[in-house]
């Protein structure tokens, strides 16, 4: 088995970043209110610009494949060309099109001849997935060289228009003509934006990170449904899907909206992203004094306490000073998040060598998690 090392990462945010003042500006507003829920997530998440594909006339800029591919081409130089690409392995939960797969669609817009593809689904965790995969691919020998992306592109899904035919049928009923909060909630939460790493069997170029280990858990089989798109849920929790309504109840009931059961998200979250990280640094025989960053992907600073005080209940007391976030300028770019901090940090010019950064992406979909220690060479 080899080694293998990030040894070049990118980003590409679209357009100018977007204050809170500016969201529902650019966003719209549902029934042509100004949203009451607004106010209360933003002082909560603690965000205070983030990017969207939308310019300030309302016309989408990027889909989700041209993101990727910007962040893609921004790892091609002199020292690693196009011809040079094995593998690529990219991440979204918003994918442009239920077929054909997200990576099938970044590989016709790159100029690089055949390479293997592999598409990860799911929601924060599906920029690891595919993380996973490279790192796997290029530790076996089976390739030299992989690029792994992790991709969101939200904002369309939360344009006022996509809600109108909900409201009307709210006001049909004489209820009142607002999204329900699990729906509007996530419009101030998500945002836009790509990342790329370029993975590599030996550790070339400036503060290369070797991939130490890379620990996934599911909870799926304890805990139901919590974030979900192209479906509800019914009384029992069980998700019924898009293909089991009717077409028009795909707009009247804005299916194909990304919603939250934030009760379920508060009461189950913290305590799984505890569990999972004990379990991972036991494992891998880590102590925390080993630890000189922690990259939490925490998708509000709500959290930032909570997580604080649950890992320092189990033994694992990192101190703040050690925390790296980027959450207040880039915004909740789901499974595109990690790859931003990593990026932002290897860039930065703070790290030496033989520092240990332990990153911790955690997903709400179903509750899943991924745990990925990294050691600057």
């Amino acid at each position: 088995m080899k080694n293998v090392y990030i040894t070049k990462t990118s980003h590409f945010l679209p357009n100018q970043p977007i204050s809170n003042d500016e969201m529902e500006q650019r966003l719209g507003m549902i029934n042509n209110m100004p949203s009451k829920a607004k106010r209360i997530v933003l002082r909560s998440n603690g965000i205070k610009t983030r990017y969207y594909a939308i310019d300030d006339k309302g016309n989408i800029t990027h889909n989700n494949a041209q993101l990727t591919k910007e962040a893609v081409s921004r790892l091609f130089g002199e020292d690693f060309k196009e011809e040079d690409m094995e593998l690529l392995s990219c991440g979204t939960s918003t994918p442009d099109n239920i077929l054909p797969s997200h990576a099938a669609m970044v590989h016709g817009l790159l100029n690089v001849g055949s390479i293997e593809l592999n598409s990860a689904s799911g929601v924060c965790c599906s920029g690891m997935n595919a993380l996973k995969y490279g790192f796997l691919s290029v530790k076996s020998g089976a390739s030299n060289t992989a690029v792994c992306t992790g991709t969101e592109r939200v904002s369309p899904l939360m344009l006022s228009k996509k809600f109108n035919n909900e409201v009307e049928s709210l006001k049909e009923l004489e209820e009142r003509p607002i999204i329900a909060f699990k729906k509007e909630f996530l419009r101030w939460m998500l945002s836009d934006g790509s990342g790329a790493f370029l993975l590599e069997n030996e550790p070339k170029g400036n503060t290369p990170l070797r991939i130490d280990w890379m620990q996934g858990y599911s909870y799926a089989s304890e805990l139901e449904v919590c974030m979900y798109s192209g479906g509800e849920k019914n009384e029992d929790g069980k998700l019924k899907p898009w293909s089991e309504y009717e077409p028009e109840e795909w707009l009247s009931k804005s299916i194909f909206s990304i919603k939250q059961d934030v009760k379920i998200l508060d009461e189950h979250v913290i305590d799984r992203i505890g569990l999972s990280t004990k379990d991972a640094l036991s494992k891998n025989n880590i102590t925390v004094d080993e630890i000189d960053y922690y990259l939490p992907h925490i998708s509000s600073f709500y959290f930032e306490d909570k997580l604080f005080t649950e890992l320092v209940n189990r033994g694992i007391e990192i101190s703040k000073d050690k925390w790296f976030l980027n959450l207040d300028r880039v915004g909740n770019v789901g499974s595109a998040s990690v790859y931003l901090m990593i990026d932002e940090l290897k860039n930065s010019g703070k790290l030496k060598k033989g520092d240990k950064i332990l990153a911790m992406i955690p997903e709400s979909g179903r509750f899943s998690f991924f745990h990925v220690f990294l050691t600057v060479c």
